[in-house]
């Protein structure tokens, strides 16, 4: 999945090795580091702990994360970025695991909801859409099946009705956004770019069927899948800064 991206980023002159997993489980050292290098990670999602492990070992090897373990989980958990794009993005409110869930939407009085944990939303089997409270056990259930885990909490989204088609992602560079066609971001980008303080981030924008652009997603950059961009493109965020 990685392999274009990594030859990409080669040709563009910058030095990549690869992370082994003891390095993320098992808190093992990293090796061949540079020492004093900017070090950006680009692989599957990390939960806060594993991040933590890697950030260290970066560190241990005398380099730095470009993304601190904070600056990681301040776009890779919801309830961390929505505070402060909540008029850009559906409104949402945080359950803890602890709580009553069917209770809780039932307070909310909406005709529909959407379940996501802190970080994603179930793709599979039944999907992330809840019509009556009553489903809410049967959602979480099968996130934790599918998953293995609920990390963080339950975020509860209120339904827009969008345009699937014109959904776009954008990355942030430090504070500079970037399109996948090379083309100027919207506004809203720009926005969201100055209010948000992590160094690498993506941005998921669709346009609302009254035309109005909403973003449906923020993520760390470095666990973004390249949805809509080439591996050049990719490399060229990095080439441009």
């Amino acid at each position: 999945m990685f392999a274009d991206q990594l030859l990409a980023v080669r040709q563009s002159g910058y030095s990549a090795s690869f992370c082994p997993d003891s390095v993320i489980q098992e808190g093992k050292p990293l090796r061949n580091m540079p020492a004093g290098a900017t070090v950006v990670y680009r692989g599957w999602m990390l939960n806060a702990t594993e991040y933590d492990r890697l950030a260290a070992a970066i560190g241990a090897a005398t380099a730095t994360p470009l993304t601190s373990p904070d600056k990681y989980l301040a776009t890779h958990h919801l309830p961390n970025w929505y505070p402060l794009i909540a008029e850009f993005t559906p409104e949402t409110f945080v359950i803890p695991l602890t709580a009553d869930f069917e209770t809780e939407l039932r307070s909310l009085g909406w005709d529909e909801f959407f379940i996501k944990d802190y970080v994603k939303s179930l793709k599979t089997s039944r999907g992330s859409i809840v019509k009556d409270p009553s489903e809410i056990g049967s959602v979480v259930a099968e996130m934790e099946r599918f998953r293995g885990m609920i990390e963080g909490g339950l975020c509860v989204r209120r339904v827009e009705s969008f345009i699937a088609e014109s959904e776009r992602r954008y990355f942030v560079l430090n504070g500079r956004p970037f399109s996948p066609d090379g083309q100027p971001a919207p506004d809203l980008i720009h926005q969201v770019a100055s209010r948000i303080s992590s160094p690498y981030f993506s941005v998921d924008v669709i346009r609302r069927d009254d035309g109005v652009l909403r973003v449906v997603e923020v993520g760390d950059g470095q666990v973004s899948d390249l949805v809509g961009w080439t591996a050049s493109a990719f490399a060229a965020i990095w080439a441009a800064v």
